[in-house]
């Protein structure tokens, strides 16, 4: 029997049920509003801190720069450094601007991606908007550990110019050369390069090349073949591993006054560079550079002066491989010497391009021009009329150059092509346009441009250890 009311009377089933279910909804709003009114306090508690939250991303991504002895103006390493820099910091990680990346693309593309994820991004801004809190700094992970001169460590061989160079506290310096021997008596397998300026305040940028001279007791160079018989099916050509066009190259070097420090006659293959943004090079696990024995280096030094005369002995450093590679690296470049941008003009695009001839592995690609450089962007054109873009550069920034390392290699088929354009702003409204009224070609110094590409490749046909499984 159906119990009654208040009103005496009887209390249908269905009501019962509308009651039952108005309660338990009753129930779950009154729990929610309790848990939200808990939560809120628990949420405020969890504003990120330096220990637990914000220092883990600075020592991976930040204090490499932002050490002591580093390029950055300031230590990441330290809660109480870090506090005195909230609004710089705020503002260079907002703005992408820190840490210094300007390629497009998904993460994992590059091996040395340096950006920082949208949620490490908004952990930084949140910690500094809600205090910069320090957390327990009993609970720091362990700090990285940086050598005082070596980013890597103590290399195995270090090679540095042989004299000191002044670098006046004002004027033009034209670019310095310096010769040195490596006194290595056997070839040498390198896993990673480091070039270490003595000044680092004067040097804009480094230039390593290796060149192995020539016996003194050589044979004199062979004949000239001798003509081939009427008839006769000539022998083939090999096919050369690139094809660069030649109407984009370096136009003849202008003539200059003699100078102990004047470019040699030859330099030989470039092998190692230090510019802003680029620290030290890391080939990829097995690959290695092979030094050769008796090799010679040249140093090619770009000096800026900064109002002080200062002294500078640069050197580089060498880690080598603990065994032969699988695959032996190489560095190159490609480039257009003919480039020319009118004075005034805003945007001038200058194409340049590589022609693949035998199957390569393309390890990484430097884009580098000078103050009027904007942009760049690659493209790898394949045999069969397909394309892709493969690297993206649309903020280039003079200041922060990188060697753009992938993390797979681009396997590259004959018959390629990569294909490279360069954008120029040469108008009054670029702020960093040393002289927009006149007409800009190539050359060495920041006031005038380059369109260059520097590349890390090897020959899959030159491999040298067995494939796995093909021992």
């Amino acid at each position: 029997m159906t119990p009654p009311n208040q009103n005496g009377k009887p209390r249908d089933r269905a009501g019962r049920v509308r009651l039952m279910q108005t309660v338990a909804i009753a129930g779950v709003s009154l729990i929610g509003i309790a848990l939200a009114r808990t939560s809120a306090p628990a949420a405020r508690l969890a504003d990120p801190t330096f220990a637990t939250d914000v220092a883990p991303i600075f020592y991976k991504n930040c204090t490499t720069c932002h050490r002591p002895g580093g390029m950055g103006p300031f230590t990441l390493l330290e809660y109480d450094t870090a506090k005195t820099k909230l609004d710089e910091m705020y503002d260079a990680v907002k703005g992408g601007v820190m840490p210094p990346w300007h390629a497009e693309g998904a993460h994992g593309v590059f091996r040395n991606d340096r950006r920082l994820s949208d949620t490490e991004k908004e952990t930084i801004l949140r910690w500094i908007s809600t205090g910069a809190k320090p957390g327990d700094l009993k609970k720091l992970p362990p700090k990285p550990e940086y050598t005082t001169t070596w980013t890597l460590g103590t290399p195995d061989a270090v090679v540095s110019m042989p004299d000191e160079f002044t670098i006046p506290a004002s004027g033009k310096i034209e670019y310095q050369y310096f010769e040195v021997s490596t006194n290595f008596t056997e070839d040498k397998w390198v896993q990673s390069i480091e070039i270490k300026p003595g000044a680092r305040p004067v040097v804009h940028h480094v230039l390593v090349f290796a060149r192995v001279p020539a016996p003194a007791n050589a044979a004199p160079a062979a004949a000239p073949p001798t003509p081939p018989v009427a008839g006769a099916t000539p022998a083939p050509r090999p096919t050369p591993l690139f094809i660069r066009p030649r109407e984009q190259a370096l136009p003849p070097d202008p003539p200059r006054a003699d100078s102990l420090h004047a470019p040699p006659r030859q330099l030989g293959t470039l092998i190692g560079t230090e510019t802003p943004g680029n620290v030290a090079m890391e080939f990829p696990k097995g690959t290695a550079l092979r030094i050769r024995a008796g090799t010679i280096l040249t140093f090619q030094m770009h000096y800026t002066t900064s109002g002080h005369q200062m002294n500078d002995r640069t050197s580089v450093g060498f880690h080598f491989a603990k065994e032969m590679p699988d695959e032996e690296i190489f560095a190159s470049q490609f480039l257009n010497g003919s480039l020319s941008l009118p004075a005034g003009a805003k945007d001038v695009a200058v194409p340049a391009e590589l022609g693949i001839g035998q199957p390569v592995r393309i390890w990484g690609m430097m884009p580098h021009t000078h103050l009027r450089g904007t942009r760049w962007k690659y493209t790898l054109e394949k045999p069969d009329s397909t394309s892709e873009v493969i690297l993206d550069v649309p903020h280039y920034d003079f200041n922060w150059q990188t060697y753009y390392m992938f993390a797979k290699p681009l396997e590259v088929a004959p018959g390629s092509k990569i294909k490279s354009v360069a954008w120029y702003d040469n108008s009054a409204s670029n702020k960093h346009n040393p002289d927009p009224t006149i007409n800009v070609k190539w050359g060495d110094q920041t006031w005038e441009e380059m369109q260059y590409t520097g590349f890390l490749y090897s020959v899959p046909s030159r491999r040298l250890r067995p494939a796995p499984g093909k021992q």
